[in-house]
């Protein structure tokens, strides 16, 4: 069991990979014309919140501990992610404070996982 779950948080960490690594593409645009959101950001968000899920799952069948807290503060925070990036994928131009809260709620979703034992 403990063979998939790494292989579930691989996959999580590739999906974080993703949404942070499309931002940081699109930082030089933001500080000209204007960013977008591009669709790794957005197969990025959905990849983690369905691998976040998965390993939840794991943990539990396994009978590993799991703080309920800090999943669901860090799956609300992955929600308003996903709600921004889909919801202005097709714009050309993304607002600044838009784009630049996508950013950091993707840094504050990696610091919450990695601090908060």
């Amino acid at each position: 069991m403990d063979v998939v779950i790494n292989i579930f948080v691989g996959l999580h960490i590739i999906g974080i990979a993703s949404l942070l690594g499309g931002f940081l593409t699109q930082m030089k645009a933001m500080s000209g014309d204007g960013a977008r959101f591009v669709p790794a950001m957005l197969h990025g968000a959905l990849t983690m919140l369905v691998t976040g899920i998965v390993l939840v799952g794991l943990n539990q069948a396994a009978d590993h501990s799991v703080n309920n807290i800090k999943i669901g503060i860090k799956m609300a925070v992955l929600v308003v992610i996903l709600a921004l990036v889909y919801v202005k994928r097709d714009e050309e131009k993304v607002a600044k404070p838009v784009f630049g809260a996508v950013g950091l709620l993707t840094v504050v979703n990696i610091f919450l996982a990695v601090l908060w034992t």
